[in-house]
């Protein structure tokens, strides 16, 4: 038989993993020795595929595992990173596997963005060069059928799995070779083969032939299948067809004639003749047919001399009627193969070279998860922090501690002295002033990051867009308005956070302006300070009162209240639990992360209990300040009441709010610096993404100009012939429509006569005069004044004058006579130039000898004995 079939590999273009992988990952995860470790495992996994798809590959079984590797590691890559155009933009380029060019060394090719589309390439390169392998096995020995039945079913069930993955795994048509219908065939004609090479071997071990027969018909039903499904298709070569269809014969041809010898041993010797029968036409038209595909003449001799044998003994001993074909009863089937299914990891070698990183949908699940988590976090501390502000606030209305404190009307309260000294500390006027300073310097490069970052996402959606409207339909990607919207929604929401930042700015500004004396008096000496406070006689009888008592308790309840608070803050700050453990289990056990459930549970566990420290410790300060207030009041009643003493508190008051403010001016201001840069990040992470798809567009459109390119110069000029006018169909006057063709000279293949020697002329003879000069006297005037030249008495070595045209079947080197002037249509009615020659009536085609020269006799040769 002839030999089997075999697919040919997909060949691909080279793409650098390196730098966008390598880019995500420091981009992603912190600088360290993990991140590392997943750039080094970057760079294994370009080289694996240079080795599994960058070049050619032997047919043995270790090319194979390499390839195997390189598909097990796609798939535990895949959900590591986010192999998408509007995410991590990888354009993969693969040609059609049976594409053989074209005029202009085109192509069919497909370029898409995302790893299924690779995944899918790799797995048929997988169930290429299994067949390739099995074709290749010497089936001579046990080992080498059973390598090749494995083989088979392994490329079996990789077309198999292109088949019922390739529409989802791709955003677009695929090409000829990887679409369902050609990889359905594909699958079912190497379970075709394997199934063939089960048959050999129970052939080869003699087995019954009751079972090499099922053997034989499963085989043949399923060279039938394929040969259904390729019958109407041109993807395949067109080898494939007739291959099919003669092993579908053989196989069948197989069956009929093992079953046979299972009749003739039931003694069913008309069964045995009608098998054998069939056997034969099948065996007949394979040779007839297929003969340059599959040889079948030992399978034919051998039924034929078992149908010569059955006949013979049929027709002198047992005259059984020979039954029709149909009325026997089908010959059973006995399937021993099947597709090799699919499940990862196929190569037995596999290490996985990012096995410590997370899957993106845990990645996913963390980034909500911190989100809600920072959500809850500063959710918290914002209400303690305006909790503060409004006890300081209430504390600085009501001149609180510094009302108690200042008993002699003189001296600087000690609350005043220390909130200057903590005002002095922080750099005083001065921090606020640069910090202010420099907001808009870091605005700006962030505004500037985000204009460049949408301005190569609008340069190229605007060539996109003039590519579409050049090309129209024949621009089939993504388009870019389409593809950016992710990322135009993620700008939009950049620009918007910038202009909250930008409000925020102007209100601090605006406070700043509002507290800058308070806070420039704050910022002097002692003595000076003394001195910008207003002085006053207080009663001295309040120094030991129950009042001033009573408030100074509650203001240092309330203190404890303000440290709690800190306390807490910092707590709830350092607490840290890494989720990634619960949901790489969830991952694993349902397939899938229910992150709302999950991050909910946890964060009410781990956080429940400052919450509700945080709750108690509000209402203990919602409390305290009501009671304080109403302690002041008595406080109040108690002071005299003076123009001098009021203006004091006064002062004191804004001195005290002043701090407040100065404390929390700081504060926000370092914020929003901090806010800025870590923005700045943001923007930039947001640049190199709107840069890497650019680019990665870029890339994908050059291949597609190119493409479209060959394809346009594939195309014929001119599609159809124009229409023959109707008076070149029509024949005037009935004469046939054919056309007369133009006369043409025949030439016959006759040798001419043998050219005379030149005449021998003696110098003193005059020159003779031509027959144009005689008829024209000028050049018989020209010839006479012309200096006389002596002739050669030999052959000249160069032609005389102007050379006559040769003729067909004339020796080379010889100039034939010119032609005699005939009827000329086109010359009626002009004059004859006198030069021409003009034959007379009667006279010969060519000239004359001229008078006075004898004709040159030939030399004699006598007849050769």
């Amino acid at each position: 038989m002839a030999a089997f079939i075999s697919v040919p590999l997909k060949k691909t273009s080279e793409v650098d993993l390196v730098k966008p992988l390598s880019k995500f990952i420091q981009n992603t995860y912190p600088s360290g020795e993990e991140q590392a470790e997943y750039c080094r495992a970057v760079d294994e996994l370009n080289k694996l595929r240079k080795s599994a798809v960058g070049r050619p590959l032997d047919k043995h079984e270790s090319s194979l595992e390499i390839v195997l590797r390189y598909y097990d590691q796609l798939c535990s890559v895949e959900p590591k990173f986010p192999f998408t155009e509007g995410a991590l933009c990888l354009t993969f380029t693969w040609k059609d596997a049976f594409d053989k060019g074209s005029l202009f060394g085109g192509s069919v090719k497909l370029s898409l963005a995302g790893l299924g589309y690779e995944k899918t390439c790799v797995l048929f390169n997988i169930g290429a060069l299994a067949s390739q392998i099995a074709s290749e096995q010497n089936l001579d020995n046990d080992e080498a059928l059973r390598a090749a039945a494995k083989f088979y079913q392994l490329a079996s069930g990789a077309f198999s799995h292109i088949k019922d993955t390739v529409l989802s795994s791709l955003n677009r048509d695929p090409t000829v070779d990887i679409s369902p219908d050609t990889v359905g065939a594909l699958s079912v004609i190497m379970l075709a083969q394997a199934q063939e090479v089960f048959f050999l071997k129970a052939t080869r071990d003699k087995m019954k032939d009751a079972v090499i027969a099922k053997l034989a018909n499963q085989a043949a039903d399923f060279y039938g299948d394929a040969l259904k499904q390729c019958q109407y298709k041109d993807a395949l070569p067109k080898e494939v067809f007739p291959v099919l269809a003669a092993k579908h014969c053989t196989m069948q041809a197989h069956a009929d004639y093992h079953q046979s010898v299972l009749a003739k041993q039931q003694k069913k010797f008309g069964e045995e003749i009608s098998r054998l029968q069939h056997a034969a036409d099948l065996v007949k038209t394979v040779t007839s047919r297929y003969d340059e595909y599959v040889s079948v003449k030992d399978l034919s001799d051998k039924v034929n001399r078992a149908l010569t044998a059955a006949k013979k003994d049929n027709d002198f001993i047992y005259h059984d009627r020979v039954p029709d074909l149909k009325d026997l009863d089908p010959i059973g089937k006995a399937p021993l193969v099947k597709p090799t299914p699919i499940s990862v990891p196929l190569s037995q070698k596999y290490t996985d070279l990012f096995e410590k990183m997370v899957p993106l949908a845990v990645q996913q699940s963390m980034s909500v998860y911190n989100q809600r988590k920072a959500e809850l976090i500063n959710g918290t501390i914002a209400r303690m922090r305006d909790a503060t502000t409004l006890c300081n606030g209430v504390l600085a209305s009501l001149n609180l501690p510094a009302a108690i404190e200042d008993v002699s009307g003189d001296s600087i309260p000690q609350s005043i002295l220390q909130k200057s000294k903590a005002v002095i500390e922080q750099g005083g006027i001065q921090t606020i002033d640069q910090l202010i300073r420099d907001l808009p310097e870091l605005l700006l490069r962030n505004r500037e990051i985000q204009d460049a970052s949408l301005k190569f996402l609008d340069e190229e959606e605007a060539t996109d867009n003039e590519l579409k409207s050049k090309f129209k339909e024949r621009w089939q990607r993504t388009p870019s308005i389409e593809l950016y919207k992710p990322l135009r929604s993620e700008g939009a929401n950049l620009r918007n956070i910038l202009d909250k930042a930008i409000t925020a700015d102007a209100v601090v500004k605006e406070r700043y302006q509002s507290q800058r004396e308070a806070i420039a008096i704050l910022c002097k000496g002692e003595a000076d300070l003394n001195a910008s406070i207003p002085s006053a006689n207080p009663a001295k009888t309040m120094q030991g009162s129950e009042v001033v008592t009573t408030l100074k308790s509650l203001l240092a309840k309330l203190d404890d209240v303000k440290k709690e608070r800190e306390q807490l803050e910092n707590d709830i700050k350092t607490v840290n639990f890494d989720m990634t453990t619960k949901f790489l289990t969830a991952l694993a056990q349902d397939g899938a992360i229910n992150e709302e459930a999950l991050s909910v549970t946890e964060l009410d566990r781990i956080y429940g209990s400052y919450t509700d420290r945080v709750q108690k410790n509000l209402t203990k300060q919602e409390d305290l300040i009501g009671q304080i207030q109403v302690s002041h009041q008595e406080f109040s009643k108690m002071k005299q009441s003076n123009s001098e003493a009021n203006l004091r508190e006064e002062v004191l008051k804004k001195l005290a709010a002043g701090h407040d403010s100065y404390i929390e001016l700081v504060a926000n201001l370092r914020e929003g610096t901090k806010f800025y840069n870590d923005l700045t990040e943001i923007l930039l992470k947001f640049q190199g993404k709107c840069s890497d798809i650019v680019f990665a567009r870029k890339t994908e459109r050059d291949e597609l100009l190119k493409d479209l390119q060959q394809s346009i110069a594939r195309e014929p000029s001119a599609p159809s012939m124009p229409a023959i006018p109707s008076y070149q169909n029509a024949a005037a006057g009935g004469a046939s429509s054919t056309p007369t063709p133009a006369p043409r000279t025949v030439y016959n293949n006759k040798q001419p006569p043998p050219r005379p020697p030149p005449p021998t002329i003696p110098t003193s003879a005059p020159a003779p005069v031509s027959a144009a000069q005689s008829m024209n006297p000028a050049l018989a005037g020209a010839a006479a004044s012309a200096p006389a030249q002596p002739l050669p008495g030999t052959i000249p070595s160069q032609a005389q004058g102007p050379p006559f045209p040769t003729y067909p079947g004339y020796n080379a080197g010889y100039y034939g006579m010119p032609m005699p002037v005939g009827y000329n249509p086109y010359m009626y009615g002009q004059t004859m130039p006198p030069y021409l020659y003009q034959p007379q009536a009667g006279q010969a085609p060519y000239p004359t000898q001229p008078s006075g020269y004898p004709l040159p006799q030939p030399p004699f040769y006598p007849p050769q004995q």
